[in-house]
């Protein structure tokens, strides 16, 4: 059973998320995963920020094992809500620390971070009003798993401020623009969005 669409939304899962949340059939509650996955990251963090980088490159992996199996759980537990905000820590601690670490320029870092900000305050903006983003948005946004593991990936090849400048202007155009497009072109419940609650009547 898939969580809810407002739920799922907020954890802004990618199709790697997805996947292993299938394969655990919505068995594994989300809070423990993600707690172990935060405290993981960063251990890796601290012992990988310096020459030996290695370990914070694979922070992504550990956690996406850690909390990808939980995605597809109906999070009805009293403290699931705190998994979402949870996720965030992680993704924008990983990169906040990775790229400062690394010397990437921090205009970079912060614009990054602040396109995934924005992405993540409409998604909630939308909810607040009855609606939605198209899932195809989250698919094509890589998710949370997959930004964190293409900057890894690119930072093993030595291109870290490529990786952040890419993925920046990637996700700005994006996001920015599915958003304008979308509340330029819908009311409440009509177009491009979905009305969360004619969809789950």
């Amino acid at each position: 059973m898939a969580p809810p669409a407002p739920l799922r939304g907020h954890r802004d899962d990618g199709p790697l998320c997805l996947i292993l949340g299938g394969l655990a059939r919505g068995q594994l509650p989300p809070l423990p995963g993600m707690l172990v996955a935060l405290a993981v990251t960063a251990l890796l963090l601290v012992t990988g920020v310096g020459e030996q980088r290695t370990p914070a490159l694979f922070a992504p992996v550990a956690a996406l094992l850690l909390t990808g199996p939980a995605a597809t759980h109906p999070h009805h537990g009293r403290l699931d809500w705190l998994v979402p905000p949870g996720i965030r820590a992680i993704e924008y601690g990983y990169l906040a620390v990775l790229g400062f670490a690394q010397n990437v320029s921090a205009p970079l870092v912060f614009v990054l971070l602040a396109v995934l900000a924005f992405h993540h305050y409409d998604t909630v903006y939308r909810t607040r009003q009855g609606l939605r983003a198209p899932e195809w948005l989250f698919r094509a946004g890589l998710g949370w798993e997959g930004r964190m593991l293409l900057v890894a990936f690119l930072g093993l090849s030595g291109l870290l401020p490529f990786a952040y400048a890419s993925l920046a202007a990637y996700l700005g155009v994006l996001f920015a623009g599915e958003s304008a497009v979308s509340w330029a072109r819908t009311g409440r419940g009509s177009g491009v969005m979905v009305d969360l609650e004619e969809e789950n009547a």
